[in-house]
């Protein structure tokens, strides 16, 4: 299986991690990754402005490139995959948009939204299979407790995401039983970390991320993992020493045995 595998910016410089362990997994799991030709940053936060054309078209030319050569855009940072996603959806809905983004367009075929915008841990539970990932475990984290931390990114907007329920996800608890853990249920693993009013209202995150930590910490988890980099830096930086926070690739390269 091939995808257009787009990193996005924050995996080239703080987000290494997670991008070098997708990297080595997907080759473990056989899945090939390309990258587009001259991707650009995603625009990081989606535009709520719906006549808003420039801060989207990044997002468009990766979409395009996809279509054109007829496979699914596959990420796995949490913000890059919110813009990717709700692109390809007001892409495909707003007729409006789409003209706009085709009168820019650098491509020969107009482009629709009718492209699949696929996150890693999709690809993982529908393209690879769950179970096919317990097969090829061969350090299976038996005994550890681990914390899902979804965020806000990977599911809302919920219509436009379609990720998984927003109230009650299940899929990255799916896939740390596929890693031979045990996961951890915590009622804020879906709650807002604080996300950018880091930079203006530090007390505020700072508050945020504790309350998820310790709410883990609470049910009986050892570490937390997410698919988000903003989301780790406000666990690690701001949620004091309450809780280990790792990316979820890391610890499947460590079940593969690639780590």
């Amino acid at each position: 299986m091939i995808f257009s595998y787009y990193p996005g910016c924050t995996l080239r410089t703080r987000a290494k991690d997670l991008d070098v362990y997708a990297r080595k997994c997907a080759l473990a799991l056989g899945v090939e990754l390309v990258e587009p030709k001259d991707w650009q940053c995603c625009g990081v936060v989606y535009p709520l402005a719906g006549d808003e054309i420039a801060h989207r078209l990044s997002a468009v030319r990766v979409l395009q490139d996809a279509q054109s050569r007829s496979v699914s855009v596959l990420t796995v940072c949490s913000a890059c995959h919110n813009v990717l996603k709700q692109c390809a959806y007001d892409l495909k809905n707003d007729a409006d948009f789409r003209n706009k983004a085709n009168a820019y367009s650098e491509f020969d075929i107009p482009v629709t939204g009718e492209v699949d915008v696929v996150h890693y841990l999709e690809m993982l539970r529908d393209t690879v299979g769950f179970d096919t990932i317990k097969q090829k475990v061969v350090n299976p984290l038996t005994g550890k407790k681990i914390g899902a931390y979804y965020g806000c990114l990977l599911l809302r907007p919920g219509k436009k995401m379609g990720f998984d329920d927003p109230e009650n996800p299940a899929i990255i608890e799916e896939f740390i039983k596929a890693l031979g853990a045990e996961p951890v249920i915590y009622p804020y693993r879906n709650e807002c970390c604080g996300g950018y009013v880091t930079l203006e209202n530090k007390p505020l995150a700072q508050k945020k991320s504790q309350t998820v930590l310790e709410s883990a910490k609470e049910m009986g988890a050892e570490c937390v993992i997410t698919a988000c980099p903003l989301c780790l830096y406000n666990l690690k930086k701001n949620g004091g020493d309450t809780l280990p926070v790792y990316y979820f690739t890391e610890l499947l390269a460590e079940a593969l045995g690639v780590k």
